[in-house]
């Protein structure tokens, strides 16, 4: 008797250390985000900090603060994003990539965070009044490697050359110093460019229409539905919110 009343004395006493336990807490999941540096006012390398910075920075880190996911941002070459993305060096892509029924084919995109088309950008002597592609035929032109304009440039097929450059300053470059005629990029990102940094040689064409209007999405691997559920439940809350607006307008690019 003296037996089982010290082993159910000791049972009892252990189930109240159990009981009066705080809860062990669960870690966040942490996905690990490829960003590019030269994408500003998207994503880029901010000098002081050391760090990738910008408006799709902000908005998949508040994406994950809504739907309970830490991020870890990391600098990805902007035609590298999709391999990393499908080899799993990461998790999801948040940068300037726009949604294309042939991305649609590797990878899966969230619900759409921003919308925009391309921009045009040439010499500021050059007083031609471009309003779509067509006006540049038999130009040799430019475009970021890897991005939905060089795709529609090349389809039209009507250019000298097109050629492609590794970034938008690459390209503003060349335009200024007259090695291609004219150059086609994120039009948010050439205006805040030549906003913050103006250069005299350049301008953007006003009257141009974009002809490859398209969203902003983050982009997870083909059948990953898990993480593109997590993804779309926090777009939701920070639209919702005013989370999203409010980075839109941090980042000037309305």
């Amino acid at each position: 008797m003296f037996q089982f009343a010290k082993r159910f004395a000791g049972v009892f006493a252990t189930g109240l250390l159990l009981a009066g336990a705080p809860a062990l807490s669960v870690a966040a999941t942490t996905y690990e985000i490829g960003a590019t540096a030269t994408g500003v006012p998207f994503t880029f390398l901010d000098v002081k900090s050391n760090s990738i910075q910008g408006l799709l920075v902000d908005a998949i880190t508040a994406t994950g603060k809504a739907a309970g996911f830490d991020v870890k941002i990391e600098q990805t070459t902007f035609s590298s994003l999709i391999p990393s993305l499908t080899t799993k060096k990461i998790d999801i892509i948040s940068a300037a990539m726009l949604k294309t029924p042939a991305r649609e084919q590797v990878v899966d995109f969230s619900d759409t965070v921003y919308s925009y088309g391309e921009g045009l950008i040439v010499r500021a002597d050059d007083k031609g009044q471009y309003t779509s592609m067509d006006d540049l035929k038999g130009e040799v032109v430019g475009a970021q490697v890897g991005t939905a304009f060089v795709d529609a440039l090349n389809k039209k097929g009507i250019f000298k050359e097109v050629r492609t450059y590794d970034s938008v300053a690459d390209i503003m470059r060349d335009v200024a110093l007259g090695r291609i005629k004219a150059g086609f990029g994120d039009h948010p990102i050439l205006a805040y460019q030549l906003q913050h940094n103006p250069n005299p040689q350049l301008r953007l064409v006003s009257g141009y229409q974009p002809s490859v209007k398209g969203q902003v999405c983050f982009v997870v691997r083909k059948g990953d539905t898990a993480t593109l559920e997590q993804l779309n439940a926090g777009i939701r809350k920070i639209k919702a919110d005013g989370t999203l607006m409010q980075i839109v307008k941090k980042w000037q690019v309305e």
